[in-house]
């Protein structure tokens, strides 16, 4: 039988309040902050691997080729931008590749090396002609990273096994998106620049969930490389989803959702039931639910949540996710954030008026995080999503330089 999960009372009451939220109007439409522009056609930077079927190396995290960025996909302040190729670990715990790009700051690297942030990109869709290596930063993104370039770090940014190569991106999947990110870090090393060993993860919505898995896992999937891993930086961490989306069906949510919402949860069905086919993810749609899965598989985020305007997420399903056997477990061990077992510090930023990650979300993970006794440190700011990203940088910028000096 589905279930909430046992704990603290914040996590049974986060569906209660989620759903006021929604219902109250506060979140009724997304900020045109959040509204990135069209996808265009794909810059592959002359390393083109979408259907790469040369040898992966036995160890993840081993760079197989790299390439200098096309300069119109670089970002402000970079002195240096590849895009790289390495192996890692996919959603079936099976060998696989990812792409990522890798900027440097101008100048010459302090003695050490530049400390490393491993950024974790948001939704842009799970479809190759979303990869964001091969795309134009999104304002927002540009000037993120161009904050941490000024600051004197490096950055290597995955974009997750499956964005640009074979077999589909497994979207919010924890394990899979940290596998991706943490590989990447280790893959720099193969570049032979001047970076330290010292190294965080920064991530924003999708990435913040990644961010967040990959956090816990680094230590130990680095162990006996030389890196050392500080901390994490994770802003619009969309965390307890599952505790919602295991009511969902043709009756629930009572409401029709914001299209942000209704997009965000066609990708994970379409990455659920092409990760775990023995769910039977297809038998509890409808005939629009699974078409509306298959056109997520390709069309990057501006163009699905376009095609899904007005579209009511009730109408997916011909049975309700509870039909699932045990359907929340098996949504928390895809989507969900891990509450304990971090060792190094957190910080987590959250828009109080944030459209795509509603604030319960990530506050009842602030929550559990505090009751697990875990190293977390939570700011909030009367901002939506993407405000949240530039309201964060005067907490998150000194968090970084005291955990990585």
């Amino acid at each position: 039988m589905s279930h909430r999960p046992a704990g603290s009372r914040v996590v049974a009451t986060v569906i209660a309040t989620f759903l006021l939220v929604l219902s109250t109007g506060v979140v009724a439409g997304p900020a045109l902050a959040d509204q990135p522009p069209p996808t265009g056609t794909p810059n592959w930077s002359g390393l083109d691997v979408r259907d790469y079927s040369g040898p992966i190396p036995a160890r993840a995290g081993t760079l197989i080729e790299s390439t200098p960025l096309a300069p119109s996909l670089s970002i402000p302040g970079a002195g240096s931008a590849s895009r790289i190729l390495y192996s890692t670990i996919d959603q079936h715990d099976r060998a696989a590749v990812s792409t990522g790009a890798v900027f440097l700051p101008r100048g010459t690297a302090p003695r050490g090396g530049w400390p490393v942030l491993a950024w974790a990109h948001g939704t842009v869709g799970i479809g190759d002609d979303c990869t964001p290596s091969a795309q134009p930063r999104a304002q927002r993104d540009s000037d993120y990273l161009a904050h941490w370039l000024r600051r004197g770090y490096a950055i290597v940014a995955s974009d997750y096994a499956g964005l640009g190569t074979p077999g589909l991106m497994s979207y919010l999947n924890g394990v899979a998106e940290a596998h991706s990110i943490v590989d990447s870090v280790t893959a720099l090393r193969g570049l032979r620049v001047p970076t330290a060993a010292r190294w965080a993860i920064v991530g924003q919505s999708q990435g913040a969930g990644a961010a967040m898995n990959a956090a816990r896992l680094a230590t130990s999937l680095t162990r006996g490389t030389g890196l050392d891993y500080r901390g994490v930086v994770a802003t619009g961490t969309p965390a307890n989803i599952e505790t919602v989306l295991q009511f969902g069906g043709p009756t629930f949510p009572p409401f029709a959702l914001p299209t942000g919402l209704t997009t965000y949860t066609t990708y994970i069905l379409a990455a659920i039931r092409e990760a775990r086919p023995d769910l039977r993810v297809d038998d509890i749609l409808t005939a629009r639910g699974r078409a509306a899965a298959d056109k997520a598989e390709v069309r990057c985020y501006p163009e699905l949540r376009q095609d899904l305007t007005g579209a009511d997420l009730r109408t997916f399903f011909a049975k309700p996710v509870s039909s699932i056997p045990n359907a929340y477990d098996e949504l928390h061990r895809f989507i969900g954030t891990p509450a304990s077992g971090y060792d190094r510090p957190i910080f987590l930023g959250q828009g109080l008026t944030d459209v795509d990650v509603p604030a319960p979300s990530a506050l009842s993970l602030a929550a559990q995080l505090t009751a697990n006794r875990q190293p977390v440190e939570l700011h909030d700011y009367p901002t939506d999503h993407s405000g949240t990203v530039y309201a964060s940088v005067k907490d998150s910028t000194p968090f970084l330089a005291r955990i990585l000096r």
